[in-house]
C-alpha cells in the first residue's frame, strides 16, 4: 500500500496493508503464546521445577531476542517478504516439532529454533506499518498492528485450556501449527501480489518516514526505551508464571490456570491502540512515564489477590498497561531516529524487549528458593526504580 496522501482519512488504510499485517502478527505469536498456559501440563509430563519451567520460556526468549538485530539486517538484504514469511511459517514448523518432542531437552532446543526463525518479523513489519500512515497517526497504526499479536495471547489460553483437555499439550501444538503454516504460505503469496517481492520497495517504505526535525537526544531516547522495555519484560515474565501461581498458590485447576491468562491479554487488545492514541494526542514522553509508574504497583498487587474478581481485575490492568507501552516506544524511535539508523535502533530495542522475558528462568529460581511473595515484590520494586530514574531524565519535554 502506498503512503497515504495528505488529507486522506486515518481509517482509509484499514482496507489495505494494516489488516494483513495485524493478522500476520497474530499468526507470528500464536505458537509461543501457547507455551505459558500449557506449562502446568508440560510440568506434570516432564516433572519440572519452577526453574526448569521458566527455562523453557527463557530458551525461546533468549533466541528470539538475539535474532532481532540480525533479522533486521537480513531484511535489508533478503527483503521483508522473506523474513516476514519465515516469521510466520517457520515458527509454525517449529511449533509442529515441539508437539513431537520426546523430552525436556529436545523441547528447549526446539524453542530456541522457534526464537531464531521468528526474529526477523518485528524489524521488518514495524517500519512498513509506520510508513503506511501519516506521522500524526503513527502511534495508532502501530497500536492496531500490536493488537494482532495481543489477540493471539488472548486466544491462546482459551485454545490451550480447551484442546489440551482432549488432546494434551502435544496435540495442542500440532493442531495449531497446521493452520498457522497454511497462513504463512498464503501470506507469502499475498505479499508478492502487493509488490513486496524484492528489497527495493521495502527500502522505500523504510525510508519514507519524515526525517527528525532536530538531532536525537540519546539520553532521552534510551530513557524511553529503558522504561518501555522494563515494563514489557517484567510484565511478560510475571504473566508467564501466572498459570503456575494460580494452580499452586490460589488453588486453580490446570485448565483454569491456563485460561486465566486470556484475561490479561484481553486488556492488551484495547491497551495497544489506547497507548498509541494517547501518545499521538498527549505526547509519547508523558504516556511512557505514566506506564512506568503504574507498572510496579500493579505487579505488587498480585500478592493480595484471590481466585475471584480481584485477580481478574489485576490481570486485566497488567495486560492493558503492558501493551500500551509498545506502540509508544516504537513510534518514539521512528519519530526521533534518522532512517539510516532506525532499523538498528529498532533491532536493539527488540533484542532487549523480546529477549528480556528470558529472566523468567531467574524468577522461577527465586520462587524455588524463596516464594512468590518475595519474587513479585522484588519485581515491582525493580520496575518502580527504573520508572523513577526514567522520569527524572524525561520530564522536561513532552514529546
Amino acid at each position: 500500500m502506498a503512503i497515504i496522501k495528505k488529507g486522506s482519512k486515518f481509517f482509509a488504510f484499514l482496507t489495505g496493508l494494516l489488516p494483513l499485517f495485524a493478522l500476520a502478527h497474530f499468526s507470528h505469536h500464536l505458537m509461543v503464546a501457547l507455551l505459558p498456559p500449557l506449562l502446568p501440563f508440560i510440568r506434570r509430563d516432564f516433572f519440572l521445577s519452577y526453574t526448569q519451567a521458566g527455562g523453557l520460556v527463557s530458551a525461546y526468549s533468549i533466541a528470539y531476542g538475539i535474532s532481532q538485530l540480525p533479522g533486521g539486517l537480513a531484511a535489508d538484504r533478503l527483503g521483508s517478504r522473506v523474513l516476514l514469511t519465515i516469521g510466520v511459517a517457520g515458527v509454525a514448523v517449529a511449533g509442529l516439532l515441539i508437539g513431537l518432542s520426546p523430552n525436556y531437552i529436545v523441547m528447549a532446543l526446539l524453542l530456541v529454533v522457534m526464537g531464531l526463525v521468528g526474529g526477523g518479523y518485528h524489524p521488518s513489519a514495524s517500519p512498513l506499518v509506520s510508513a503506511s500512515v501519516k506521522p500524526e497517526h503513527r502511534g495508532r497504526a502501530l497500536g492496531i498492528h500490536q493488537m494482532g499479536g495481543t489477540a493471539s495471547f488472548f486466544l491462546a489460553p482459551l485454545i490451550a485450556a480447551g484442546i489440551a483437555s482432549a488432546l494434551g499439550w502435544r496435540g495442542t501444538f500440532i493442531a495449531i501449527a497446521i493452520p498457522t503454516l497454511s497462513f504463512g504460505i498464503i501470506f507469502y503469496l499475498l505479499l508478492g501480489k502487493m509488490g513486496y517481492a524484492g528489497t527495493a520497495r521495502d527500502k522505500r517504505a523504510r525510508t519514507s518516514v519524515i526525517e527528525p526535525s532536530e538531532p536525537v537526544d540519546l539520553r532521552r531516547l534510551w530513557a524511553v526505551i529503558a522504561v518501555g522495555t522494563a515494563s514489557w519484560v517484567l510484565f511478560q515474565s510475571t504473566l508467564t508464571l501466572i498459570p503456575l501461581y494460580t494452580v499452586d498458590v490460589l488453588g486453580a485447576s490446570e485448565q483454569q490456570g491456563a485460561a486465566l491468562l486470556s484475561i490479561a491479554y484481553f486488556g492488551g487488545i484495547w491497551g495497544s491502540p489506547l497507548g498509541g492514541h494517547l501518545s499521538d494526542r498527549l505526547g509519547r514522553v508523558p504516556v511512557i512515564i505514566a506506564i512506568g509508574l503504574i507498572s510496579g504497583p500493579v505487579i505488587y498487587l498480585l500478592n493480595y489477590v484471590s481466585l475471584d474478581v480481584s485477580l481478574y481485575a489485576v490481570l486485566l490492568l497488567m495486560g492493558t498497561v503492558m501493551h500500551a507501552g509498545a506502540p509508544v516506544v516504537e513510534s518514539y524511535i521512528i519519530s526521533h531516529v534518522s532512517p539510516q539508523k532506525r532499523s538498528t535502533v529498532l533491532g536493539l530495542y527488540y533484542v532487549v524487549s523480546r529477549g528480556g522475558p528470558a529472566i523468567t528462568f531467574l524468577l522461577g529460581y527465586l520462587v524455588d528458593t524463596y516464594n512468590f511473595f518475595i519474587t513479585l515484590s522484588g519485581v515491582s520494586i525493580a520496575m518502580l526504580a527504573v520508572a523513577i530514574v526514567g522520569m527524572a531524565l524525561l520530564w522536561k519535554k513532552r514529546r
